[in-house]
């Protein structure tokens, strides 16, 4: 069993000066005095430890650990106090590649914010640190460096230039614009360091991080300043080798744009982007660290751990909890050793697998601690606390069976034994009628069993007089034979001894390891026992509360090992995958018991939530009662990972389908019906249904999980639950979000199209918030509704006016009123109308035979009769919405029938009154 241990390698000891190291690294509650993690630096070699003070006193200073304790007795030391108070920027150690002296010592360099670089020199012969020569980055002397990084054969550093050198404008974007980044070819030969001249990279541009990984320089913004425009919403990556920049965001996985270094005035750099990003988020990004071979890793606030790769491709690796909230006091520190990334929060170290985004384990520190590398051991992660240096090393934890040396073994009788009482005390226990719990030892002492000391005086006898013939005997015998046997009965019984002795070695490690050694085996021990009950063709009621008691004490260490048993990956885009094989599932996906449908009402629930949101979701009537397989995982990604729960509805649906279909297994295998998710029979409750039971069961409180029923509800593809879920939402007036379901769910089905229009229809007779959605909504009217039809809806849910029914209604509503008014209805009648006017082709043969007799001339109507047809048609478009030709109201309508009957007037067939 193999779990990742933090390993000490110096407490500090072998270090000179050790005691003023752990005073310093020892966090006080004065913050002047605090020094910050991010103020220390290591060397590569892990000799040199250089804290950065920045306040109440300036200066730097250098903790050496030396090979001979005696030089360290006179060895200068690189503590540096600069007159005047000028901070340091930063301490670095130069390429060894590019350092071409015959000496041994590594090369520091301190660099002032004025512009100042001292370049030191490691010679442990020569009694310590060496000032090679001084050096002025900058050309003016106003200038004022803010960043700097070595690259290859080049300094980099971002500075600050006065307003007069850098931009003649003076509005706030300008001022923010005053910095420039600058490079110099640096090479370090016989004790002397050469720089080239200063070469402008960039002008005219915000304050940069200069960060360097491998051949490429990253550039990110101030992050600690407020955003400003634009300029806070990117940062860059140039490549000095190939002279281009890259143009990249944390809200997008590829490269906004690639252009050429020879353009450095970063304004006319980024005009041809402003547009694009003008309409991001400006970053969020609490740490990062270089890889060393051109990417840079990424931590954001929204809990996200991001590989930049050097093509500037940005990947997802992995996401921290839900509950992950970044703040300015949040120590983050991070680094990449070869394929495992190694993640600091707080007191929380996480140990993450880069290519598959696996956690490979996590480890509670009592203090925050700092990555480093260790140029001897890439692999390895390094890690400095205020108690020392240490590194993370795989260790085994397999102990020794009770102390016993390998030579002693074990002992297979007595093991056999043992185990077969416990078998039969078992097995009579189930049998007994009596309420007394039995032991082995009344088996032992009561003689109510003799079967198993038979049983195991038999192996023994056996065992006896086969190692106790001679050579002779055995062959007069048939001595083949007889070893033959004794061969097969061994190995039937090495299965059983084994997993007798890994019990008996886990009792051992339990009871002899410390508290870090008990909780890696626990770990352990859950995740094969889970994967183990996952993976069983069958679940038994006995090991399904067994499967209940590890995720009730377990809890989190069982939510890893259920990752881990269906290889559960969130890919950021909000789909979740497994990779899981189909038994797995299978079992996952297993019907309810019928008893727990009893128990906790599960068979009313699967009628009663068909189309009722309002009925009541009981919990489980007794803690006894074992939760199925499937709903125990949804509980457990509800308190880890709630915002899961959705997808892994989705993810067990799919699953579910594909083993209905045959696609992954055959159907029968599964014990499901041939209808939709094997629906047919009693106890196969649909899988959302049952994710709805468990969230109601863990808090009752139904408003605050309404959000996560109405993701359930929809991403189940079920008509009734859609409808269900479009209601909770019209109840919450989420009218935007209506609108949203509405639109992708009625191009499921013509009945669904129908039934959401309706809904819809009905809601709009009843108020005027959803005017800003209607042209929306009249889209979705289904082919076959007629004018009479959609009026008739209407009609029956109109709000009741109780205290206007005395009085004539006006023939105008008020602007405050709430009432339907036909201006909100001519969009939809007439694009209703305009589909029932089409010529229609049902008599087309009748009008085309001859028509005998030949039909009648037309008559010539009277004066009084053309009066009278005049004032009606001037009188259709008014009364034709007048209420009075209404003789029933929607009391008097019956129900069941849509239709309303009319007794003094029909509705006008004329479509201009509508028009």
């Amino acid at each position: 069993m193999l779990r990742f241990v933090l390993e000490e390698l110096s407490d500090f000891g072998d270090y000179a000066g050790c005691q003023k190291l752990r005073d310093l690294l020892t966090f006080s509650n004065d913050e002047r005095s605090r020094i910050r993690l991010s103020d220390v630096r290591l060397s590569p070699d892990g000799r040199h430890i250089h804290v950065l003070l920045r306040q109440p006193k300036v200066g730097l200073m250098t903790f050496d650990k030396y090979e001979r304790h005696q030089l360290a007795l006179n060895s200068k030391k690189l503590d540096v106090w600069f007159k005047g108070g000028v901070p340091i920027v930063d301490v670095f150690y130069l390429d060894h590649l590019h350092n071409k002296g015959n000496g041994t010592g590594a090369v520091a360099v301190v660099v002032f914010e004025n512009g100042k670089a001292e370049f030191w020199k490691f010679l442990e012969c020569k009694t310590g640190w060496h000032l090679l020569q001084t050096s002025e980055l900058c050309n003016s002397p106003q200038a004022r460096v803010v960043s700097v990084c070595a690259c290859s054969s080049l300094l980099v550093w971002c500075e600050e230039r006065p307003a007069s050198e850098s931009s003649p404008t003076h509005s706030s974007t300008g001022n923010k614009l005053r910095y420039c980044v600058c490079r110099r070819d640096f090479e370090v030969e016989d004790g002397a360091v050469s720089l080239g001249g200063l070469k402008i990279i960039l002008h005219n541009n915000p304050k940069f991080t200069v960060i360097s990984s491998g051949d490429y320089v990253h550039l990110l913004p101030n992050l600690k300043a407020k955003p400003q425009l634009c300029i806070s919403k990117f940062f860059l990556t140039w490549s000095p080798h190939h002279d281009f920049f890259t143009i990249s965001t944390t809200s997008k996985n590829t490269p906004i744009k690639k252009l050429s270094a020879k353009e450095s005035d970063f304004r006319r750099l980024i005009t041809d982007c402003l547009g694009y990003l003008s309409a991001l988020e400006p970053l969020q990004i609490c740490s990062f660290s270089p890889t060393g071979c051109g990417g840079l890793l990424l931590l954001l606030g929204t809990g996200w751990l991001c590989l930049l790769q050097k093509d500037g491709m940005l990947r997802q690796v992995y996401k921290l909890a839900d509950n992950f909230t970044p703040q300015q006091d949040t120590h983050a520190s991070l680094y990449m050793y070869m394929n495992t990334v190694g993640l600091i929060v707080g007191k929380t170290l996480h140990l993450i697998e880069v290519n598959c985004g696996r956690e490979l384990q996590k480890i509670a520190l009592k203090k925050e601690g700092l990555f480093y590398a260790n140029q001897a051991e890439r692999r390895t992660p390094h890690l400095l606390l205020e108690t020392g240096l240490f590194m993370i090393v795989e260790k085994d934890f397999t102990v020794k069976l009770l102390g016993s040396s390998p030579a002693e073994g074990v002992n297979p009788g007595a093991l056999m034994i043992e185990a077969v009482f416990e078998e039969a005390c078992k097995y009579y226990q189930q049998r007994s009628l009596s309420n007394t719990q039995l032991t082995v030892d009344n088996l032992k002492k009561g003689g109510r069993f003799q079967a198993p000391i038979s049983l195991a005086s038999i192996l023994r006898n056996y065992l006896i007089s086969s190692f106790g013939r001679n050579e002779t005997e055995v062959l007069q015998n048939g001595g083949s034979e007889h070893i033959a046997g004794k061969e097969k009965l061994m190995c039937s019984l090495e299965g059983e001894l084994r997993a007798l002795v890994s019990l008996e070695d886990l009792k051992g490690s339990l009871v002899r390891g410390n508290v870090k050694e008990v909780e890696a085996v626990c770990e352990t021990l859950v995740e094969k026992e889970v994967v183990r009950l996952l993976s069983s063709t069958e679940l038994d009621k006995e090991a399904l509360l067994y499967l209940n008691s590890i995720f009730s004490i377990f809890p989190s260490q069982a939510w890893r090992a259920a990752q881990a048993a269906l290889q559960l990956h969130f890919n950021g885009e909000g789909t979740l995958s497994s990779r899981a094989a189909p038994d797995v599932w299978k079992t996952v996906l297993s019907p309810c018991p019928n008893s727990f449908l009893s128990a906790n009402g599960q068979s009313k629930l699967s009628h009663s939530l068909k189309g009722d949101y309002n009925c009541k979701l009981k919990p489980a009537a007794s803690t006894s009662s074992a939760l199925p397989v499937f709903e125990l995982l949804c509980q457990s990604v509800f308190h880890f990972q709630p915002s899961w729960l959705p997808r892994f509805l989705e993810l067990s649906q799919q699953q579910q389908g594909s083993a209905v279909l045959g696609l992954s297994l055959a159907s029968s295998s599964w014990g499901l019906s041939s209808g939709r998710g094997g629906e047919g029979r009693e106890n196969n409750v649909p899988l959302y249904k049952r994710a709805l039971w468990v969230l109601s069961s863990l808090n009752p409180d139904r408003q605050q999980r309404q959000d996560l029923e109405v993701e359930l509800l929809l991403v189940s593809g079920r008509p009734n639950a859609i409808l269900q879920a479009l209601r909770i939402l019209m109840d919450k007036r989420h009218w935007e979000r209506v609108t949203q379901v509405a639109q992708q769910f009625c191009k499921q089905s013509p009945l669904l199209n129908k039934e959401i229009f309706t809904t819809l229809l009905c809601e709009v007779a009843q108020h005027r918030e959803l005017d800003p959605y209607l042209e929306l909504l009249w889209a979705l009217c289904p082919e076959d509704y007629t004018v009479t039809t959609i009026l008739n809806l209407l009609l029956k849910n109109l709000p009741s006016h109780s205290s206007c029914a005395s009085s004539p209604p006006a023939p105008f509503a008020d602007p405050d009123s709430s009432q339907l008014t036909i201006g909100q209805l001519k969009p939809l009648l007439r694009k209703v109308l305009q589909r029932e006017t089409k010529p229609s082709q049902r008599y087309a043969d009748i009008l085309q035979s001859p028509s005998y007799p030949p039909p009648a001339l037309p008559r010539q109507p009277t004066e009084r009769a053309r009066s009278m047809s005049d004032v009606n048609a001037d009188s259709a478009p008014c009364s034709s919405m007048d209420p009075s030709f209404y003789p029933e109201t929607h009391e008097q309508t019956s129900p069941a029938n849509t239709n309303i009957q009319w007794s003094k007037a029909a509705l006008p067939a004329d479509p201009i009154g509508f028009a």
